[in-house]
């Protein structure tokens, strides 16, 4: 039977299936969030969320993953670069450590940042000595954050320049254009899409990161925590309606996030239609 060719109820009960799976383990468990979010009422709601210690937690998140996204553009454009451009010796093994954070738990990679920087740690007394803080405090937030977070744009640009080729940029550099033009003016324009889609998830996986930050963070209230280590305090502490109005935050977040992926998805299909049709 030729693709697209199956029968009318073996499509719908396909799509049944995925309908009622995304129903049951998505679309309910959100839904559930808002409801018991203003279960107490809107002013309940409000006044969780602006208490002193959800605010904190809240420009800690934004801080962090303001400052990781830069890191990790930075780090993504230079290893998709490399990889992509030059061969070069160690190069499987460049991309087999870019995948690392995909499959070490992110507790294990907060573990490391405490082995190396905590008090006990190889450059723990070092720091002591030049009152320097690195655990429990926001660099060691933000290191834990990068950590986790680093693969995603150069994973999203390292196929995508191998497919285009450096064809364009040997001709401008042929012309005479210098480095930063031909960065500027050929490749930037070409790779913007996958750029932006790469820091897109990253700053997703950013504001939801909790393993790793918990371990480095202290669960310092005010201080270290960030929003879903905010969310665990209140639910631990049984104040079941300020947790679940801090997680409608991270929700609302993760649906900004989804929905500027599709835009983002959306802009470069159109980019890739008008390039094939030029």
């Amino acid at each position: 039977m030729k693709r697209g060719l199956e029968p009318q109820w073996v499509r719908w009960a396909l799509i049944g299936i995925t309908l009622l799976f995304l129903g049951l383990m998505l679309v309910v468990p959100l839904a559930a969030v808002f409801v018991e979010a203003l279960r107490k009422g809107m002013g309940v709601y409000l006044a969780s969320i602006r208490e002193p210690a959800a605010l904190s937690a809240i420009r800690l998140t934004l801080l962090t993953a303001a400052i990781a996204l830069p890191l990790n553009a930075v780090f993504g454009l230079c290893a998709a670069w490399a990889i992509a451009r030059f061969d070069f010796k160690g190069k499987g093994l460049l991309l087999t450590l870019i995948d690392l954070p995909f499959a070490i738990s992110p507790v294990i990679s907060g573990l490391i940042y405490v082995l190396l920087f905590g008090a006990q740690g190889a450059l723990g007394g070092w720091l002591a000595a030049h009152n320097v803080r690195i655990i429990f405090a926001l660099p060691g937030v933000v290191l834990a954050t990068v950590f986790v977070t680093f693969p995603f744009v150069a994973r999203e640009l390292i196929p995508l320049m191998q497919e285009q080729g450096g064809e364009e940029e040997q001709a401008a550099i042929t012309l005479g254009a210098s480095g930063w033009q031909t960065f500027t003016r050929v490749t930037l324009p070409k790779i913007r899409w996958g750029l932006l889609y790469g820091l897109i998830l990253c700053n997703a996986r950013a504001i939801g990161e909790f393993g790793a930050v918990s371990v480095v963070s202290g669960h310092v209230r005010g201080s270290t925590n960030t929003l879903p280590l905010h969310v665990e305090i209140l639910y631990n502490e049984y104040n079941f309606a300020a947790a679940f109005a801090a997680a409608s935050l991270l929700t609302i977040l993760a649906i900004l996030v989804i929905a500027a992926k599709n835009a983002v998805e959306w802009h470069r299909k159109r980019s890739r239609a008008a390039e094939e049709i030029a």
